[in-house]
């Protein structure tokens, strides 16, 4: 059974529903869960609460890294805290995978330097999975490398590849570039020779891919620079936040009868648009699954991350995405 180390203070509602969502993974998954952080005030805040930390291990720091701080303090003054040990412990196979509702910059920062990146993997790039018609799509990189080489964005392909093949099941998944157009001539430099590494990289590349059918789900990743794939992210967030409104507005004049009729399928969609259900964004291209959960998660969404990063443990996403770029290297090293 995998062993997931769980930073107990990373995000707005910790450490209650961290431990809360733990509680539920040890139960319903059999998850054999790590806590980082304060021992007394873990043990406080469970039996405040009623909550049962039984079968937890406790690893000990009192030092919290605060959100605001910068994020390069993780591997110097902040290599105390609970995110921080984390990861070390990650490094030392104390466990086999770690989640955090932290800071992004400084889990972005820890995993490279601490838990260190796949030989080979130039960039860590989060990588959330978002909802779409047909099915989900992962997008990487959303967020952390604003300025990338075109090989960076075929190895963002490779890793996105092998996630959503052994984490969610999709079998040769469509790889799309996101560019302003569908033909192999637009974009910038950057795009055209991504293009043509991508057709030659032996992925499933179905070519360059428009913002607007994104929600369409016809492509399974999407890979562009993490610019343009943050602001893809925050627009998709917020519509989705738009869209649930809006309905709750359209169904408020419709009687009891005609919301009952469509309650269902309301249900149905705003599970969909809930991050809570994935659970967090994987960071891809280190030695162990690194899994950053939104920072107002709550115990559903921390239970989540947890049963993702089992699923990215058993799955051996690292050990794929570490036959995809030996391959690739190879391919490229017969091409020369």
């Amino acid at each position: 059974m995998a062993r997931i180390i769980v930073d107990a203070f990373g995000g707005d509602n910790a450490p209650l529903e961290v431990i809360k969502g733990c509680e539920r993974a040890v139960k319903e998954l059999g998850a054999e869960i790590i806590l980082t952080g304060d021992r007394e005030k873990i043990e406080k805040c469970a039996a405040d609460n009623g909550v049962s930390i039984s079968g937890m291990e406790i690893q000990h720091t009192a030092e919290v890294f605060d959100i605001h701080d910068d994020p390069g303090n993780i591997i110097k003054s902040g290599k105390n805290t609970s995110m921080a040990l984390g990861m070390k412990l990650l490094s030392e196979d104390a466990g086999d995978a770690f989640v955090c509702a932290g800071s992004t910059g400084a889990l972005v920062m820890g995993a490279t330097f601490i838990v260190k990146r796949i030989k080979g993997i130039k960039r860590v790039a989060p990588s959330p999975v978002l909802p779409a018609d047909k099915g989900s799509f992962i997008l990487l990189d959303a967020g952390a490398n604003t300025e990338c080489r075109p090989e960076m964005l075929v190895q963002f392909a490779v890793m996105g590849s092998a996630y959503m093949e052994k984490v969610m099941g999709i079998r040769s998944p469509k790889v799309g570039l996101l560019n302003i157009g569908a033909e192999d001539t637009k974009g910038r430099e950057l795009d055209k020779e991504a293009y043509r590494m991508l057709e030659k990289s032996g992925l499933n590349f179905i070519g360059n891919l428009e913002a607007r059918d994104l929600p369409k789900g016809e492509c399974q990743v999407v890979v562009t620079d993490g610019f343009t794939g943050n602001i893809v992210l925050k627009l998709y967030e917020g519509m989705g936040s738009f869209f649930s409104k809006k309905l709750k507005w359209i169904f408020s004049g419709a009687g009891k009868i005609g919301a009952l009729f469509f309650l269902g399928k309301i249900k149905t969609f705003k599970k969909q648009m809930d991050y809570r259900e994935t659970g967090g964004s994987a960071l891809l291209g280190v030695k162990k699954p690194v899994i950053k959960a939104h920072g107002s998660s709550d115990a559903k969404a921390f239970f989540n991350a947890v049963r993702q990063a089992q699923k990215c443990v058993e799955g051996n996403v690292i050990g794929s995405i570490e036959a995809y770029v030996k391959a690739l290297g190879e391919k490229e090293q017969d091409n020369e």
